[in-house]
């Protein structure tokens, strides 16, 4: 199983960027994907998840509103779009996968694969 996350860089306070995940090694359509991010010096926390089914979405809190995560199974990718972003954004921002899990139980359940993480700088 291979992740590939691309699209992180730096970018100033307010702009946006969007991450792309390219899944490889499964039946890509059967696993729900997330998003997760470590800042430096903190835990690695959960950001974004996508249903394997019906492309329900759930957010982390500090990220609602700002945030959205999209899936296109025809191409085993999955995106971030983040806008109005904040330095506190700041991370290496890994996908992560897991198999038939919905998005809100993505958020509480350690994902099975995972990315190497792409990094993401928000200046102000």
């Amino acid at each position: 199983v291979q992740l590939q996350a691309s699209g992180g860089g730096l970018v100033q306070a307010g702009g946006s960027l969007r991450l792309s995940c390219a899944a490889s090694g499964i039946t890509f359509s059967n696993y729900g994907m997330g998003w997760f991010r470590q800042a430096p010096g903190k835990e690695r926390e959960f950001v974004a998840a996508i249903s394997y089914s019906h492309g329900m979405s759930y957010f982390a809190d500090s990220v609602k509103g700002r945030f959205t995560i999209s899936r296109d199974n025809s191409k085993n990718t999955v995106y971030l779009q983040m806008n109005s972003l904040e330095p506190e954004d700041t991370a290496v921002y890994f996908c992560a996968a897991k198999f038939r899990i919905t998005a809100h139980t993505m958020a509480r359940t350690p994902p099975t694969h995972w990315g190497q993480g792409t990094l993401v700088t928000v200046s102000s």
